[in-house]
């Protein structure tokens, strides 16, 4: 049978979505390591029987199954050639809960972030706790045997997992949980022609032997090692009461922590539950002047009983200068240190919580090395302060170029008193090789993240990437280390398994995989006969490959760098209960087809092994590229500034010049210009837009109200109107944007007036549209040429003094976002100076406001409520902070801003009838359910035009731009 036949009929066996066509393979084909092969096929199982017709596929058609959750691995554990299948989207239930006795039963495909919410009110939580706590599995912290910023005190995914019902290599189901002796022998006993008991045979068989129980405690990690997960943890099994007599129960599902899917397929898993930490909690943010004296204060804050402590270096602190999202979350560095140690205390009382960091501080200050210790004790600013540690992984992939921050060395763990003598000999080992090394996170149970800048690209530095990885390893075992701390082996570091536990161990567990898996179908080429690590890279050796773009990206990279950027993190599939804006289609599909991720790796691969002379003319990319909203979430949210929006815009002109412009899009992109030649017979216009027909025609959702032509525009009224303001406190200029002037006139009239009233001289300047509506729609020349034009006419006008103030979100923020890209030369200068004195007319007023120039007696004293729903763009690249302290400005008005992230419509994404569906969808998500439960008297706030409009079709409600509100509050 062919192969494709095969998977048809495979296909119409499963509950869930199995996928062959190329762009979901291209899709899967990598994680977040330095490793891509594409799959044969992908498939989204929704239960334990499609579990088991997909291990019955496997082993009667050749080939392999790849378990998968979010994709986080780092070390290509969820690379293969095989069928991947995703638990994350169906298999994501929990199942049982009994708090009394604090265990949990869930689906492998729950996540961590969720999860934990789902216990607080219970006061519990799972204690293992990742970086990506926010979109990882619980099934991939089992196979990873993941740890986390606290595994200090509550270890790694390993001493919480109870039991696992699993599907085994031929099928049969089993549920693994703690044995006695008694009940270990009567398994051994059992039926010999059952997996099963073959399966606990081999353990009893290899763990009695004394000859290899000397030789796995001479060779494994030393067991002080918290945080060791090279092999398979066979160690662990063997301080169990059938070997050793200590009474500790055996329990198979300590082996399977850390299998990463090569052993059984978990279906069910039950997990340990733990109290959540005393109330009072504090970070110590420890500075110091080298990371030597770093690693001496480790040593010194361990004696205090901390429940966590984390490095930065430098290198990390630094890149998150540049982070829109991180910069925020920097209030607490003071000066210029070399490194940080951030020290977690968790104490019953704050007394005790105080005396502890005055305690470290002292002993710090006897040794002489710190200078600065401050606590920071808000909860708030704690996750701020954990934010901007674990943006690391993110922001390293900021450095410009192909030399990237690698994974090869960045998982090793040692016992922490010989931390600092292992990294003086490792950055010996790095000083021969003529690298430097980023230096981060879990130094308090001796594991620092390294992470040197390597171009594999080029040759040589492939090469060097296994030279490192051997020299590495060898120290490593010099110290008794772990090579693996919690990323595990994969791809990465199982070649040196063999080396670092000896060869006798190593056919012990060789022995372990095939008595498991006898038909090597579970995740092959993993911990045991693994391939090279230089085999399957990402990034071709040799590639140079250059394209002619109309925008500038950022820090003198081109457009592959750019999109290289994109490290696999997946911080984009963020779900809606974890809050945030990226990325709105994954959270409102939970496809990862519809992450900034999947984009990103769409373009790179057609980028890079297209054998087109253009390389963007490939079908794939648009369809990835069609549910991408634009939104500029993942400029700000996603830690490697990978602005997708930007990459969209420049893709379809490209395609676009291949294929043509569709009618729809050029009418899209031309609305301003159509708006200026419709406004002569302007209710014929209004009639027609809105007919059914026009609708069909232009390819519209029926249920959609096309935005109708104001009675009078807003530049028409400006002529005609005399400003009231007798004495001027100042001048603005007023972009009169396509929506406004066109569409909502009446909103920009208020603007005005308003301003009038509190003292401005408003002035509308000459200008053109902001090009909005072409950038959305691709056509990226036609926008460049209306910012030169922009730029020419409005730069002589606008200064610190006389500001350029707008209404629409979307269409200012094109002078600070786009603009400066599109530009080059001295228009590119003007445009960045320009940018700077472009302001939503909500920054203006609230900067006016904090300079005491607002009036607040010309305002109501009414008692007013206000919900807001901030624009997305305005969140990437402002903020909508100063829209919450504008509505504030009379004395009794109160803002509480829904936590939404997209509303959905996007310009003009919504009203597109096929994306219909999706946009009230994504509405659905936060905002309209927010919206409908906002009591009569609430002011609903919106400073997007599309939002407002969105807003009233999906809830009825009436949305009003923050700048009514303020209108409305005048006396």
């Amino acid at each position: 049978m062919k192969q494709d036949d095969a998977y048809q009929n495979l296909k119409a066996k499963l509950s869930g979505d199995l996928f062959t066509e190329n762009v979901q393979r291209i899709i899967y084909a990598t994680d977040a390591s330095s490793y891509r092969e594409i799959p044969q096929a992908v498939c989204k199982p929704k239960n334990r029987d499609d579990i088991r017709e997909i291990i019955r596929f496997a082993r009667e058609n050749g080939t392999s199954v790849i378990p998968r959750a979010a994709g986080t691995s780092l070390a290509g554990q969820i690379v293969g050639p095989g069928l991947v299948v995703d638990i994350s989207k169906y298999m994501n239930k929990i199942l049982e809960f009994n708090p009394e006795e604090r265990w949990i039963w869930v689906e492998p495909g729950v996540n961590l972030a969720e999860l934990n919410q789902f216990l607080a009110p219970h006061g519990l939580q799972f204690g293992p706790e990742t970086s990506t706590a926010n979109r990882c599995c619980i099934g991939g912290m089992v196979g990873n045997n993941s740890c986390g910023l606290h595994s200090l005190v509550y270890g790694s995914a390993r001493e919480h997992l109870l039991e696992a019902e699993c599907v085994l290599s031929d099928g049969s189901t089993v549920c693994f949980k703690a044995l006695t002796s008694e009940e270990f022998r009567a398994k051994c006993e059992g039926d010999h022609s059952l997996l099963e008991t073959q399966i606990y045979q081999n353990i009893y068989e290899t763990l009695a032997s004394e000859h290899n129980q000397q030789q796995i405690r001479q060779e494994f990690p030393d067991p002080k090692v918290k945080r060791r997960n090279n092999g398979y943890a066979i160690d662990v099994l063997l301080e169990t009461d059938p070997f050793t007599g200590n009474g500790e129960k055996l329990n198979l599902c300590k082996l399977l922590a850390g299998s990463e899917g090569t052993l059984a397929f978990s279906t069910k898993l039950k997990l340990n539950l733990i109290p959540l930490p005393p109330s009072h909690r504090g970070l110590v943010c420890a500075h110091f002047a080298s990371l030597k004296e770093a690693y001496r204060g480790n040593l010194i804050a361990l004696k205090h009983g901390p429940t966590a402590i984390e490095l930065m270096d430098d290198i990390i602190m630094n890149c998150t200068r540049e982070n829109i999202e991180q910069r925020k979350n920097r209030f607490f560095i003071s000066g210029e240190p070399a490194a940080m140690l951030m020290i977690e205390f968790a104490c019953d009382t704050l007394e005790q919580l105080l005396q502890k960091a005055a305690d470290l501080e002292a002993d710090c200050r006897i040794e002489g090395i710190g200078y600065h210790f401050p606590l920071v004790q808000d909860d708030e600013n704690i996750k701020k302060v954990w934010a901007l540690r674990t943006a690391g992984l993110g922001v390293l992939s900021n450095i410009p170029g192909d030399k990237r921050s690698t994974t090869v060395i960045e998982d090793a763990a040692i016992a922490p008193e010989y931390l600092p003598d292992y990294m003086d000999e490792l950055d010996r080992v790095l000083e021969k090789h003529q690298l430097s090394c980023v230096k981060y996170a879990h130094i308090a149970t001796g594991e620092i993240h390294l992470r040197p800048l390597l171009n594999l690209k080029d040759q040589s530095d492939v090469d060097l990437y296994h030279t490192l990885a051997k020299d590495i390893a060898a120290l490593v075992k010099k110290y008794r280390g772990s090579l693996s701390g919690e990323h595990g082996d994969g791809r990465l570091r199982g070649e040196f398994i063999p080396f670092m536990l000896g060869e006798h161990n190593y056919k012990l567990i060789k022995k372990l995989k095939k008595c498991w898996d006898p038909d090597n179908i579970l995740n092959p080429g993993k911990i045991i006969d693994t391939p090279p690590i230089t085999e399957n890279l990402r990034f071709m050796v040799g590639q140079q490959r250059s394209f002619n773009t109309t925008m500038e990206f950022n820090m003198g990279e081109n457009l592959l760098q750019a999109i290289e950027r994109c490290n696999g993190s997946a911080d984009c599939r963020k779900s809606v209960l974890i809050g945030g804006t990226m990325c709105p289609t994954f959270m409102a599909t939970k496809d990862e087809d519809k992450t900034t991720r999947a984009r990103a790796n769409v373009l790179r691969e057609f980028l890079t092994r297209s054998d087109k002379a253009n390389p963007f003319d490939h079908e794939e990319i648009y369809q990835v590229m069609d549910l991408c909203l634009s939104c500029k979430a993942c400029k700000a949210e996603c830690p490697s500034n990978v602005d997708m929006a930007k990459f969209k815009a420049e893709f379809l002109q490209h395609y676009y010049e291949a294929h043509g412009i569709p009618l729809r899009t050029k009418l899209i992109a031309n609305m301003p210009r159509l708006y200026k030649l419709g406004r002569t017979f302007r209710p014929l216009t209004n009639k027609v837009s809105n007919a059914a027909w026009f609708k069909k025609l232009i390819g519209f959702a029926p249920e959609r109200q096309v935005p109708q032509l104001a009675k009078e525009s807003l530049r028409k009224w400006y002529h005609k109107a005399t400003q009231s303001n007798t004495q001027s406190i100042g001048k603005v200029y007023l972009f009169a944007d396509e929506f406004t002037n066109e569409n909502e006139s009446d909103i920009g009239i208020k603007a005005i007036l308003l301003l009038n009233k509190l003292g401005y001289e408003v002035v509308i300047p000459k200008h053109r549209e902001s090009g909005r509506t072409f950038l959305s729609k691709g056509l990226v020349k036609t926008a460049r040429e209306i910012a030169r034009n922009n730029v020419e006419m409005l730069a002589g006008l606008i200064s610190e003094k006389t500001p350029l103030v707008g209404i629409e979100p979307s269409a200012l923020l094109t002078f600070r976002d786009e603009y400066p890209d599109l530009l080059e030369g001295d228009l590119k200068d003007k445009a960045r100076e320009l940018a700077k004195n472009s302001l939503l007319i909500d920054e203006f007023l609230a900067q006016q406001d904090e300079k005491g120039k607002i009036d607040k007696h010309r305002f109501t004293l009414k008692k007013v409520d206000i919900k807001l729903h901030g624009h997305c763009q305005q969140k990437a690249i402002a903020s909508t902070a100063p829209t919450r302290r504008m509505l504030e400005i009379p004395s009794n008005y109160k803002v509480t801003e829904i936590q939404s992230g997209c509303c959905g419509m996007a310009g003009s994404f919504g009203y597109e009838k096929e994306h219909y569906e999706l946009s009230m969808k994504i509405g659905e998500m936060v905002l309209f359910p927010a919206v409908r439960e906002a009591l009569p008297q609430e002011i609903i706030a919106a400073p997007g035009t599309s939002c407002r409009h969105h807003i009233l079709e999906g809830t009825g409600r009436e949305a009003l731009h923050p700048i009514e509100i303020l209108y409305n509050a005048l006396k």
